[in-house]
């Protein structure tokens, strides 16, 4: 009967150590999806629906398309995500300090004409995605704003019919097409010249991890010394 009684014990401690590890899925943090409003009309890049190139004021929510290539797509949905407007390809870009809310930076142009989006940057994040234009886009935000803007070497489409799906044909194109960027006097550079790449990926992912983890393998000690006193129970239990 001792026997009955401490065997429960053991199967609770099973239990809770297997929870304590299972991990927690964060629904937005996968494709960092983002609800963001602008004040006044924002023109974007990338392939976008026809008639939607530059976005009027109002609440959009962003996220990413695929996260596991160093090549970022980023799409763009209406507020409560049911039309997407635009498909855009993107690049990692570095910046010194993370902050605790979204950031989105543009490029400023001349009056009357809508700011042009350049970067998202994801709470918590150091590194964002660094947008690029189409060549001829790119060569005339340059041109207007005095920094180089970054642009995709091969022919994409501007605008489409329908949205892009992710196994769009055009999406795998985004995927692999080289990013160069155009100078304010209109020579195009490497994109190297003109993008902080973030750190490597191995390193990024090993710090906060171990950091993380910490408590929980303080944790795991602490069950495993009283699953070994319950086994040592049941042994002189039984014994």
């Amino acid at each position: 009967m001792k026997f009955l009684k401490v065997l429960p014990t053991v199967f609770c401690l099973t239990l809770v150590a297997g929870a304590m590890f299972t991990p927690a899925a964060k629904a937005d943090d996968w494709n960092r999806k983002t609800t963001i409003t602008f004040s006044g009309p924002v023109e974007i890049p990338g392939v976008h629906l026809a008639g939607w190139g530059v976005l009027p004021a109002g609440t959009y929510v962003f996220k990413i398309l695929n996260s596991q290539t160093d090549r970022h797509i980023v799409q763009i949905f209406n507020k409560d995500e049911s039309v997407c407007y635009a498909t855009i390809m993107a690049i990692p870009n570095f910046r010194l300090k993370a902050t605790d809310k979204t950031v989105v930076t543009f490029r400023e142009r001349p009056a009357g004409q809508p700011e042009a989006l350049r970067a998202w940057f994801y709470p918590g994040r150091q590194w964002g995605e660094e947008f690029v234009y189409p060549k001829a886009k790119a060569l005339a935000i340059a041109a207007e704003t005095k920094t180089p803007v970054l642009f995709v070497a091969e022919e994409l489409p501007v605008e489409v019919a329908v949205p892009l799906t992710a196994d769009a044909p055009y999406v795998a194109q985004m995927k692999t097409a080289p990013v160069m960027a155009y100078q304010p006097t209109g020579a195009p550079v490497q994109l190297a010249e003109v993008v902080t790449p973030p750190p490597p990926a191995e390193m990024r992912a090993s710090l906060p991890k171990t950091a993380g983890n910490l408590p929980l393998i303080g944790m795991f000690g602490l069950l495993t010394l009283f699953a070994g006193f319950a086994v040592r129970q049941i042994r002189s239990t039984i014994s």
